[in-house]
C-alpha cells in the first residue's frame, strides 16, 4: 500500500503505520466532514504532547477516497478540506512522522481492490439507516 501512496499521490508513508480508511461516495451523511474533524483533532493534540507522550503515539496513516456528484457542493468542499488539511499535517515535521493523511485519487472497482484489503481500521459502514 505504501508503494502504491508513493506512486499515486507522491506522499512518502511508513508501511508500518495504522491504515485507517474510509472509501465511499462523499455524501454528508457518510461521515467524512466528522472523520476529518477527528483528524484534526488528533492532529491538534499529538502537537500539544511533550516528546515523551509522542513516543506511546501510534503512528497512523488516515486515508479518504471517493467520488463527488458533480453538482453537490457540499461534498466538494468536504474533499478540498481534506486535501487542504493533509498539506498542513503532512509538511509538519514535528508529527508527520505520527499521522499522515492522504486522498486517494481516482477510486474505482480496481483502486478499491489494493485499498480495502489493506485497511486496519475500515470506516466503510454508512449508519444512515440506523
Amino acid at each position: 500500500m505504501a508503494d502504491w501512496i508513493r506512486r499515486e499521490c507522491k506522499v512518502e508513508i511508513d508501511p508500518e503505520s495504522l491504515y485507517d480508511i474510509q472509501v465511499k461516495r462523499i455524501h454528508e451523511y457518510k461521515r467524512q466532514l466528522m472523520n476529518i474533524l477527528y483528524v484534526i483533532y488528533r492532529y491538534i493534540s499529538i502537537k500539544a504532547m511533550t516528546p515523551e507522550e509522542r513516543l506511546q503515539v501510534v503512528p497512523r496513516t488516515v486515508m479518504f477516497s471517493g467520488k463527488a456528484a458533480p453538482a453537490y457542493e457540499t461534498a466538494k468542499n468536504i474533499i478540498k478540506l481534506i486535501n487542504e488539511v493533509s498539506y498542513v499535517i503532512n509538511n509538519d515535521a514535528t508529527t508527520n512522522n505520527l499521522l499522515k493523511l492522504v486522498f486517494l485519487p481516482n477510486y474505482n472497482v480496481s483502486n478499491a481492490e489494493v485499498i480495502i484489503p489493506a485497511s486496519d481500521i475500515s470506516e466503510h459502514i454508512s449508519t444512515a439507516g440506523t
